[in-house]
C-alpha cells in the first residue's frame, strides 16, 4: 500500500493510526521486559511461590472487561448516529475506568494488610514486581482515562458522527489494548508462580 496515496484526510487518518500502533508496540515491549524479568527472578531462592493475588485485582478485571464492552457499544451507537446512547456508554466507560483504579488501590491495600510491601526489609522481589506491574498499568490507564475524557468532551460537542469518528476509534483502540494488557498481566501473575 502506498502511504502517499489518498486524500489529505485519508493520509492523516493513516498517520494517526500508525502513531497509536507504534505507541502500543512500545508498551508491549516494556511490559514484555517486566514480565520476562519476573520469570527470570522466579528462579531466586527468596521467591514466594504461594502468594495469592488480592481479590480486588480479580474484581477489577471484570470491571475493565465490562468497560471495553461499553466503549464498543458507544462506538456502535455513534456509528448509528444515536448520540445520546453513545454519550451514555462513554460515561459508563469512564465510571468503570475510575472504578478499576479504585479497585487496584484496594488490592494494594490488601497486599499491605497481608504484610507484603513494595520495598523495605519485609518486602519480597515477587511483591515488588506485582506492585510495579500493576502501578505502571494504572499509570497507562490514567492516560486512557484522559483520552476517554477528550473523546467524551468531543462527543458532547457533537464532533463525532457516522463516518467521522477517528478520535473515538483511536481512543477505543487504546482502551481495548489496556484492557487486554491487564487480562494478560493478571493471568500471567496468577499462573506464573
Amino acid at each position: 500500500m502506498d502511504l502517499a496515496r489518498g486524500t489529505a484526510e485519508e493520509r492523516n487518518r493513516r498517520a494517526k493510526k500508525m502513531m497509536l500502533w507504534f505507541g502500543i508496540v512500545s508498551l508491549i515491549m516494556g511490559f514484555a521486559g517486566w514480565t520476562s524479568a519476573y520469570i527470570v527472578s522466579s528462579k531466586r531462592e527468596d521467591w514466594i511461590s504461594d502468594l495469592e493475588l488480592p481479590q480486588a485485582f480479580f474484581v477489577s478485571t471484570f470491571v475493565i472487561l465490562v468497560s471495553s464492552v461499553t466503549y464498543y457499544l458507544a462506538k456502535l451507537a455513534v456509528g448509528r448516529n444515536d448520540q445520546r446512547k453513545g454519550t451514555l456508554y462513554l460515561l459508563i466507560t469512564l465510571v468503570l475506568g475510575i472504578s478499576f483504579i479504585i479497585l487496584q488501590f484496594m488490592g494494594f491495600s490488601q497486599m499491605l494488610e497481608n504484610g507484603y510491601y513494595f520495598t523495605g526489609p519485609t518486602s519480597n522481589i515477587k511483591m515488588s514486581y506485582v506492585f510495579l506491574i500493576a502501578a505502571v498499568h494504572i499509570a497507562h490507564l490514567v492516560a486512557g482515562l484522559i483520552s476517554l475524557l477528550v473523546v467524551l468532551v468531543q462527543q458532547v460537542r457533537n464532533k463525532y458522527m457516522p463516518g467521522q469518528m477517528l478520535g473515538m476509534e483511536l481512543g477505543a483502540t487504546f482502551w481495548h489494548f489496556l484492557d487486554f494488557l491487564w487480562v494478560y498481566l493478571i493471568l500471567f501473575m496468577y499462573f506464573v508462580k
